[in-house]
């Protein structure tokens, strides 16, 4: 297969240092590291520089500028949008713009947007605490070049089931909405507040000693197997039977409880709906409903819902690693009806879920066939 060096396609910009001090609240969008996701612009909360302002136009982003972190998170690409001009390049990212019509766009995108090259990137980088890239490594890596009948069956076949697999999410999202809609509209007037102490039994958190692990046996997860606010039990870390029996004293888990983040993906709750066993470890924490007073899918919508989180995100604690302690947790108040509402809204959750799990099969088969299909082309 032939290859080019990056730099030999493309034309590399690098950004400029913007003075924090002359942010406005409107006027020219500034894109930083922070707004460069894998494999797309992610600005919630936009900077703006002046209108007026001058010397900057060698700074200046175009629609779909391929653009790129240096730093933290190195090797992360997305293409910058129409609805996001005028835009300029903040320092540590770079813009990456074709020179030739060697190689198209799309193509350069699903090379740059791959798990292999970003591993590529993190290889090359300096630093401990903070990865740094550097753009002379990036000129002259070396990609992949079909011809262009070649290139642009290739993006389109990733467009096509990348597209499948943002659809299946998109689907997910609206799912989910609903159900805090439903939450609002039937409970939304309730002021019958408890605290999360008396309406759980339990209130504790893994094992704080890390277990012995093997190669096989009772999974052991982490905070991200809390996923989409589920539990998922991919994992490869296992434990014996024995220390499973010594540490489930602590923690003993069974269908209807919850478990919930507490370092920094933090606030995700899920429902063991699962009779597995597994165990967990310290930045989850685990809550024991008592059945008498709440419905398990209930707290887990109430925890979800936009006062829960609120709550939750007052109660952090810490900077470089935020933090939810259990203390913390108990404090939190949640509204709680009469257990025959609740126990109707957990039978409308449970329909929803259904619908959700068969969308999810279908978007996990979706990337799977994504990822192979990334492997095949780049490696």
């Amino acid at each position: 297969m032939k290859k080019v060096k990056i730099g030999d396609v493309c034309d590399i910009l690098n950004g400029f240092a913007f003075k924090s001090d002359k942010y406005v609240e409107k006027g020219i969008r500034i894109i930083r590291i922070a707004n460069v996701q894998k494999g797309f612009i992610e600005d919630n909360v936009p900077t703006f520089y002046p209108m007026d302002s001058t010397g900057l136009e060698k700074y200046m982003l175009k629609e779909d500028d391929l653009l790129m972190s240096l730093t933290g998170n190195v090797g992360r690409v997305a293409l910058l949008q129409k609805e996001m001009l005028p835009a300029a390049l903040n320092q540590r990212v770079a813009c990456l713009r074709l020179k030739t019509d060697r190689i198209t766009k799309g193509f350069l995108f699903h090379i740059l947007n791959s798990d292999f090259f970003e591993q590529q990137c993190v290889l090359a980088s300096n630093g401990v605490a903070q990865k740094n890239m550097s753009t002379e490594w990036l000129k002259d890596y070396e990609i992949p070049l079909y011809s262009i009948q070649e290139q642009m069956k290739i993006a389109d076949i990733l467009d096509k089931t990348k597209r499948i697999i943002v659809a299946k999410n998109n689907e997910l999202r609206a799912l989910n909405e609903l159900i805090k809609a439903r939450f609002v509209e039937m409970f939304g007037d309730c002021n019958n507040l408890i605290s999360m102490e008396d309406v759980c039994s339990i209130i504790t958190d893994g094992t704080h000693q890390p277990p012995k692990f093997k190669e096989s046996g009772i999974p052991f997860i982490l905070v991200s197997n809390l996923s989409n606010n589920t539990i998922t039990y991919n994992t490869e870390k296992y434990i014996s039977e024995e220390t499973y029996s010594a540490l489930y004293k602590r923690t003993p888990i069974e269908i209807g409880d919850l478990l919930l983040s507490t370092v920094g993906s933090y606030g995700h709750p899920a429902v063991v709906t699962e009779d597995t066993r597994f165990l967990f470890q310290r930045h989850i924490a685990y809550l024991k409903p008592k059945r008498e007073i709440v419905n398990s899918f209930y707290l887990h919508s109430a925890l979800l819902a936009p006062d829960g989180q609120r709550q939750i995100e007052e109660k952090i604690k810490g900077i470089a690693q935020k933090t939810l302690n259990l203390s913390e947790i108990r404090k939190i108040m949640i509204p709680v009806p009469e257990i025959e509402e609740q126990n109707e809204f957990a039978d409308f959750v449970k329909r929803i879920d259904k619908s959700k799990v068969a969308i999810q099969k279908s978007l996990d088969e979706t990337q799977i066939l994504f990822d192979s299909l990334m492997q095949k082309y780049f490696g």
